[in-house]
């Protein structure tokens, strides 16, 4: 089974990316599930949601506590709340950041090989004209994990947003997997130089 935790804030639409990235995992007929974690929370506070795909029906339903990927919404939560607690060893994290995750501070128990960052936020404003990352940071953890295929997340993308929106935001994910795609090949390069 792979879980992904998602760290955001209210409004950037951390429980719309859980349950895109299970309806492109339901799209390449495998099991899934998606929920959220917050109580009366406004706007801007601290929010969590998960996300479970499988091959075989999914029988648990807590919150997701050893993740096998984290994605973080908001770079600020990185210093205000604890999002690598029960990162599976191992475990890839994606981070919304126009820097690059060793300028973030992040602590030294996270690899920086494991961290990576895309600028979703520049991204979604560029496409769609809202600072809303979510549907564009699944793209980055498509390419970084492979939990979805990326034509899976683009038609998950496309039936949560029909119109110019779906578009948009297929495209900005496309992008952002492109990116990491990028980000990923090149220690490769560099090894090879």
């Amino acid at each position: 089974m792979f879980q992904v935790r998602i760290h955001g804030r209210g409004g950037q639409g951390a429980v719309t990316a859980a349950e895109i990235l299970s309806v492109a995992a339901f799209v390449e007929g495998r099991y899934a599930q998606a929920f959220p974690s917050f109580g009366s929370e406004r706007t801007g506070a601290p929010v969590m949601a998960f996300c479970r795909i499988d091959d075989r029906p999914i029988r648990v339903r807590e919150p997701v506590m050893r993740p096998d990927a984290l994605v973080v919404q908001d770079p600020t939560l990185l210093h205000q709340v604890n999002v690598f607690d029960g990162l599976h060893p191992g475990g890839a994290v994606l981070v919304n950041s126009p820097l690059p995750a060793a300028e973030l501070g992040l602590p030294e128990l996270v690899a920086a090989d494991r961290v990576l960052t895309v600028p979703a936020t520049a991204l979604a404003l560029r496409h769609f004209g809202r600072p809303v990352p979510n549907a564009v940071l699944l793209g980055g953890l498509a390419a970084l994990t492979g939990c979805v295929a990326v034509d899976s997340l683009v038609a998950a993308v496309r039936d949560r947003f029909p119109g110019r929106l779906g578009t948009a935001n297929a495209d900005a994910a496309r992008e952002a997997y492109e990116h990491v795609k990028h980000l990923r090949e090149e220690p490769v390069h560099a090894e090879t130089d």
